[in-house]
């Protein structure tokens, strides 16, 4: 099998990065601090395994990044050790996790006009009633 020949040592293309050092040059997170952190928290993961900050990636490895309640998978595709504008870093991952679920209304919902005030008495009881407390 050939190899590719911008990522064979000595052509000044890096083959590996430290996973802490990626997520933050692709902008998953804000900082490197914040990448850090959470490989330390153990929400980061390197083709299935618990990632430590200095874990390498390479082209190839799927990383799982878990934040705001949500888990973010993305695939490595380059190898970037310095952080990189927004359009170039969406060349550097492809994009794998599911859409969000949706957000499911409430049909037990009460709407006041706004600016009604507190409820009486009256109302506060048929909401209670409505809400099944």
């Amino acid at each position: 099998m050939p190899q590719d020949p911008s990522n064979r040592p000595g052509t000044g293309a890096p083959t590996t990065a430290r996973v802490d050092s990626w997520l933050w040059a692709v902008r998953l997170v804000k900082t490197r601090a914040a990448a850090t952190a959470a490989c330390r928290a153990g929400h980061v993961r390197v083709r299935g395994e618990r990632a430590k900050a200095a874990a390498p990636v390479r082209i190839g490895d799927e990383v799982r990044i878990r934040m705001d309640g949500r888990e973010r998978i993305v695939v490595v595709q380059r190898i970037v050790a310095k952080r990189v504008s927004a359009v170039v870093a969406a060349d550097c991952l492809t994009d794998l996790t599911p859409p969000p679920p949706p957000k499911v209304e409430s049909p037990l919902e009460v709407i006041r006009d706004r600016g009604a005030g507190r409820p009486t008495k009256r109302e506060r009881r048929d909401i209670e009633k409505f809400r099944g407390y």
